[in-house]
């Protein structure tokens, strides 16, 4: 039997992306119900709108809930509190889509009144209005830097908002039909559109034009999900979801799913989770993904010095630029959002008062609501996201690797299931028979650090004891050098390589002069000769500024820590000596006659001021960021304010 979700219809519904397994629904009974993906009872019950609710968004820590309906209210919640946040009035009709900003406490609204809204949580105001669309706006999403807001439409469009500007930055057109999804790309500057004229579409935010089309025999898209890694896009269709690649155009897999109309999808523990509803029930679906063709891996070799960091882009991909995802406070991401005039700004009343106190958050399962909303000696989001994965169907053999089970027939399947099977129904209602749980066999994948610290024990993917004999006996007399040595060299001919090559370089170094050093290619030649030139300042000499800078540049986006402390040391050297030097002599008027050593001193000086305007922008973007770091980036930014 069926679990009714809302005592009337379901109307929408969206999953938390932290941990994958909260679930909210809003009904037609005005209610937003708070679940537990695999668990049958509801957890909290949010009262205080009065018309059905038409949209739903979770933001990033899955804290807050916002609720849009149908009478064009929002309400925003706190789920660890369990009590409204704000009640936010403005638009005329429906609300279609909503989404919170990854950064600052905002949260953009699109309705039915062709209007996209920008709304201040806290001062409980509407920022910016933006304008442009002239049919229902069905989807927003945010840039993973904050800086951009996407929108699609019924009107056949996508529109990319630049916040800080408060005005549209480019509109992609090629639909040919009603615009009902829009994605980010997590690291490059790409964007996926899913329309119901049945494509997917991948458009370059940097060339603004589109990268790919993938056209399908099926039914309109409804939702897409980039994978975490970026190497693929799942789309979910009525009955089925695909796999999908770019440059070239590619579908990699096919899954037929009878989870109907699916209308939001989530990734946890290498398993993609769907959920749909029908009428006042809610079904979750699960599909395991390493059983998914899907982008060809990522190889794995040794990690370059000489460039930034940047995650792995999937075979086939063409590079493009990244984004930054500056450590942000709600004050300074509001900074950078272009607001309207006070007049266009709604003061809280009265009113809004009532409104809220009229609005209650009740608990419907204690128990539940405070495992995920307020654990004990813990900070992160309950549940956690390295917790168990949803039961795995048995594997039998390596043929019927892409098979599943439903869980009232485990037990009695004798014979493979085809592929459509790969997906267990999960719906929210009580599992009348007790199943063992069947653990996954898919080891979790260790992601390694953005940022590389520089005081560590050991190196970084690498264990001491891997490179040591195993003692099979304790009582086993010792090794002599050359034994231990030959035992621990062996297999390991490749890092013995490296470090042979880095010794090499060191010596070329040593024998010619600092330019052999940028001419190796090699970021930690560059640092170890930094760190003795930075030991006497006397040493720097404006020829050496001209060498050096195009270096720090890179080492100052360096993933490794040290790196970045020897760039920010050399940089602030080179300001508080040669800055005031460089900015004098370009401010000079032009001599009279010819002075061949002026106009060579005039041509490094003219050199050194681009290279440091290029690095002002990267200190200026990570001057945000907290800790030591940011700390030396923001006095670097002082220093280089006369360049602005």
């Amino acid at each position: 039997e069926e679990i009714t979700a809302h005592s009337s219809n379901v109307s929408s519904l969206v999953l938390g992306k932290s941990s994958g397994r909260l679930l909210a629904t809003g009904g037609d009974d005005c209610r937003v119900n708070i679940w537990s993906v695999n668990k049958p009872n509801c957890i909290m019950s949010l009262t205080g709108h009065t018309t059905p609710i038409e949209s739903l968004q979770i933001n990033t820590n899955e804290e807050l809930i916002v609720a849009g309906s149908q009478s064009g209210s929002i309400r925003v919640w706190d789920l660890e509190a369990a009590k409204i946040l704000r009640t936010l009035l403005g638009h005329k009709a429906n609300i279609c889509s909503l989404d919170f900003h990854p950064f600052g406490s905002f949260v953009a609204s699109g309705s039915l009144d062709t209007n996209i809204k920008l709304w201040d949580v806290r001062r409980k105001g509407c920022v910016f209005r933006y304008k442009g669309h002239t049919e229902a706006v069905r989807c927003l999403r945010f840039s993973p830097d904050g800086k951009w807001l996407a929108s699609a439409a019924d009107d056949h469009t996508v529109k990319l908002w630049d916040l800080a500007a408060g005005k549209i930055m480019y509109e992609f057109t090629g639909h040919t039909g009603p615009v009902n999804v829009v994605e980010f790309h997590p690291n490059e500057y790409l964007l996926a559109s899913g329309s119901s004229d049945r494509t997917v579409r991948f458009w370059d935010l940097e060339k603004f034009q589109v990268v790919s089309c993938i056209e399908e025999e099926a039914t309109p898209v409804r939702c897409v999900l980039f994978n975490p890694d970026g190497c693929c896009l799942y789309s979910g269709f009525q009955d089925s979801l695909r796999v999908y690649g770019w440059e070239p155009e590619r579908c990699f897999d096919v899954v037929l799913v009878n989870w109907g109309k699916v209308t939001d999808l989530s990734i946890c523990n290498n398993q993609l989770i769907g959920v749909s509803f029908a009428q006042s029930t809610v079904s979750s679906f699960v599909v395991d993904l390493s059983r998914v063709t899907k982008s060809d891996s990522v190889p794995h070799g040794l990690i370059r010095d000489d460039e930034p960091f940047v995650p792995p882009t999937p075979t086939g991909s063409s590079l493009r630029r990244i984004y930054d995802r500056p450590s942000t406070s709600c004050s300074k991401a509001q900074s950078r959002v272009k607001h309207n005039s006070e007049s266009e700004r709604r003061s809280p009343s009265s009113e809004d008062d009532r409104d809220e106190k009229e609005s209650k958050a009740e608990i419907q399962n204690p128990e539940d609501y405070k495992e995920i909303f307020q654990p004990k000696n813990a900070i992160c989001r309950t549940p956690p996201r390295n917790n168990e994965p949803f039961p795995a169907p048995p594997e039998d053999d390596p043929v019927t690797a892409k098979e599943a089970v439903k869980p009232s027939q485990a037990a009695d399947v004798q014979t493979p299931l085809p592929k459509q099977e790969l997906v267990r129904t999960f719906l929210l209602q009580p599992d009348p028979v007790q199943r063992p749980l069947i653990a996954s066999s898919t080891p979790l994948t260790r992601t390694e650090p953005s940022v590389i610290p520089a005081a560590r024990n050991e190196p970084i993917g690498l264990k001491a004891s891997d490179f040591l004999p195993a003692v099979k006996n304790q009582s086993q007399t010792e090794l002599v050098d050359e034994e231990a040595m030959s035992q621990i060299r062996k297999g390991h001919e490749t890092m013995c390589v490296v470090l042979t090559s880095r010794h090499k370089n060191l010596d070329t170094v040593r024998a010619n002069s600092v330019d052999s050093a940028v001419a190796i290619n090699d970021l930690s030649v560059v640092v170890d000769l930094l760190n003795i030139v930075n030991q006497k300042a006397s040493l720097w000499k404006l020829d050496l500024c001209t060498i050096i800078l195009p270096q720090i540049e890179k080492l100052l986006q360096s993933k490794y820590e040290s790196y970045v402390q020897t760039g920010c040391t050399s940089l602030k050297l080179i300001l508080q000596r040669f800055l005031p030097l460089i900015t004098d002599i370009l401010a000079a008027p032009p001599s009279v006659g010819v002075d061949i050593t002026r106009e060579e001193r005039l041509h490094k000086c003219k050199l050194c001021y681009k290279q440091l305007k290029n690095i002002s922008n990267i200190v200026k973007n990570k001057s945000g960021l907290s800790g030591r770091h940011g700390s030396a980036f923001r006095e670097l930014h002082l220093l280089m304010a006369v360049l602005e």
